[in-house]
């Protein structure tokens, strides 16, 4: 695969991406969006600032002005887009890939995402063809420093009711950069947090949270603090994970859950926009708090445009991404930690005990296949469980039985939008009705992947 992805643009420096290509991306980027002014930032990768300062040449050789914001985490570039007069701009980041990797994340003007389906194969078509001559005019440069503004703005949605503990783990990554500036702003987050030195070599574990192994460090700290909550985030600090206070993961699906409960009260009847991989309980939980459930394709570009098009206040994914209506529509790592940190300033019981309740179905998790032929595969699985209620909103998600019932599951496959892989999310009333329809389907794809 190309380093032209469906929702960025990533790949390995210098061999994949260099600074000359990078000059030509900022100028395709500009000439696509006929901008006159864009926001660049960038992450801190040991290569950032020379992609970055080449990203900004590009888009000033086709006569538009920048407004370099430096160091940002992807959240804070989005409210540096979605604030500032401008047509959009990039983040230059390679989100949790390892160090050798670099990257943009794309927005259009109010950081409306653009992804392969909206622009990001034009920026291709033009960054890899004929070279086009200077603009006359050549565009100008203006610095910005946006970090205190963007700490009032998450300031802005804390509503702690008493004092919270908490661990936080930036992984070396951009949330490093931010946090500081936020946590002075509300001085009920008491919070213990490791790994805030920018280090774009994650020397001390992958700066992605999904994994399991990577929340281990975040679950030996909120022991040793005694704190209520743990949160971890990834490179470019858009998404995050949580552990309870003994712990234990909190999937990002439950989380939704918690929240979209919580937005309900402040936005009644309100449509919740989730992920179709995430467990049943995210669309029980919204009804029961009087909100419209709407379930989405996987990927943010996506989850983004339904949430502007039915005015959802929330949305959350699988993936740790969490979404706020009031955040341009955007999603953001650190917001999912203060909505949390307000859920449970309300609350006398412990973060475990407000989950437990949620934790009703067996699911598997994300299980990836490698298979040659993906078409093939979902269309087998289709015919296979062609007695299934299904629908084909991404991929195939197959249903059985009825909610309540000891046979009930259901499971989606998809194919993934950024890697040569299916992907499998199941769920089941009982863990051995779980295991039993895991293996069967296993049988049908092949061996996971490790």
């Amino acid at each position: 695969m190309g380093i032209f992805k469906a929702y960025d643009i990533r790949g390995v420096v210098p061999t994949e991406l260099d600074p000359g290509l990078a000059r030509r991306i900022g100028d395709a980027f500009a000439r696509f969006l006929g901008a006159k002014r864009l926001v660049v930032g960038r992450d801190m990768r040991t290569h950032s600032p020379a992609i970055a300062a080449a990203v900004i040449e590009g888009m000033r050789d086709a006569g538009t002005d920048v407004v370099d914001i430096g160091l940002a985490s992807t959240p804070m570039a989005y409210f540096a887009i979605g604030s500032v007069d401008c047509d959009g701009g990039l983040n230059v980041t390679a989100s949790h890939n390892t160090g050798e990797y670099n990257g943009m994340k794309l927005s259009g003007r109010g950081a409306t995402p653009i992804s392969a389906a909206n622009g990001i194969r034009d920026v291709e078509r033009l960054a890899t063809g004929p070279a086009t001559a200077p603009a006359a005019r050549r565009g100008g440069l203006e610095r910005r420093d946006l970090l205190a503004a963007y700490a009032d703005h998450v300031a802005r949605f804390a509503r702690l009711e008493r004092d919270v503990s908490i661990a936080v783990d930036c992984a070396n990554g951009m949330e490093g950069h931010t946090l500081g500036p936020i946590l002075e702003r509300i001085p009920r987050a008491r919070a213990t947090a490791i790994f805030t030195e920018l280090d774009g070599t994650f020397p001390n574990h992958e700066a992605n949270p999904l994994k399991e192994e990577n929340l281990d460090p975040v679950r030996a700290l909120v022991r040793s603090a005694g704190s209520e909550i743990g949160v971890s985030f990834d490179g470019d600090a858009d998404r995050c994970c949580f552990v309870d206070e003994t712990g234990r993961t909190v999937g990002n699906d439950l989380m939704t859950a918690l929240l979209a409960r919580e937005y309900l009260k402040k936005f009644p009847g309100a449509p919740i926009v989730y992920d179709l991989r995430s467990s049943w309980v995210v669309k029980e939980e919204i009804r029961r708090a009087g909100g419209v459930p709407v379930r989405d394709r996987v990927g943010h570009s996506f989850i983004k445009a339904t949430m502007r098009s039915r005015g959802a206040p929330f949305g959350g994914e699988l993936s740790g991404h969490f979404y706020f209506g009031e955040n341009f529509v955007c999603d953001s790592g650190v917001l999912a930690m203060v909505s949390a940190l307000n859920l449970l300033s309300r609350s006398k019981a412990p973060f475990s005990t407000l989950v437990q309740d949620l934790r009703r179905y067996q699911s598997t998790g994300e299980i990836n296949f490698h298979v040659a032929d993906k078409a093939a595969a979902i269309a087998e699985l289709k015919r296979r469980y062609a007695d299934g209620r299904q629908d084909e909103l991404d991929g195939i998600t197959v249903e059985y039985g009825d909610l309540g019932d000891r046979d009930w599951w259901w499971f989606n496959v998809r194919p993934s939008n950024t890697e040569p892989l299916l992907r499998l999310n199941l769920e089941a009333a009982t863990a051995a009705q779980r295991d039993r329809r895991r293996a069967e389907i296993v049988a049908l794809l092949g061996e996971p992947e490790a």
